[in-house]
């Protein structure tokens, strides 16, 4: 863990009332800048900057992501309409804290991203 990194701090308070979801590899939280109706980050609770960072079983960590980002759009009942999963991957991606998460957004027509 970072002592510098918010979703670190995040991981050693676990009394954190901001986390919506927590296991063993990920957490979630609400987007402080929501970009749509339903906007959570999913967060692996090990600090990893980068995808290029992952060895072994870390990259079994994108997988979890999903299946987190599914059971979460089941709760907040957005599953059957759909959403977006998003990892932003550096600074020319608009990634602005250096840890690892992905973005679920949905609850509203998003339309296309091209």
């Amino acid at each position: 863990m970072s002592t510098k990194c918010i979703f670190c701090e995040i991981v050693r308070d676990p009394s954190s009332s901001v986390v919506v979801y927590r296991d063993d590899v990920v957490f979630a939280i609400h987007d402080i800048n929501p970009r749509a109706p339903i906007h959570l980050l999913i967060i692996p609770v090990q600090h990893i900057t980068a995808l290029s960072e992952m060895v072994g079983d870390d990259e079994l960590i994108p997988m979890h992501i999903a299946r987190v980002a599914e059971e979460m759009a089941k709760r907040q009942g957005i599953n059957e309409h759909g959403f977006r999963l998003v990892i932003n991957q550096g600074k020319d991606a608009g990634q602005t804290i250096p840890h690892l998460h992905a973005h679920m957004i949905g609850g509203k027509l998003l339309g296309d991203m091209g």
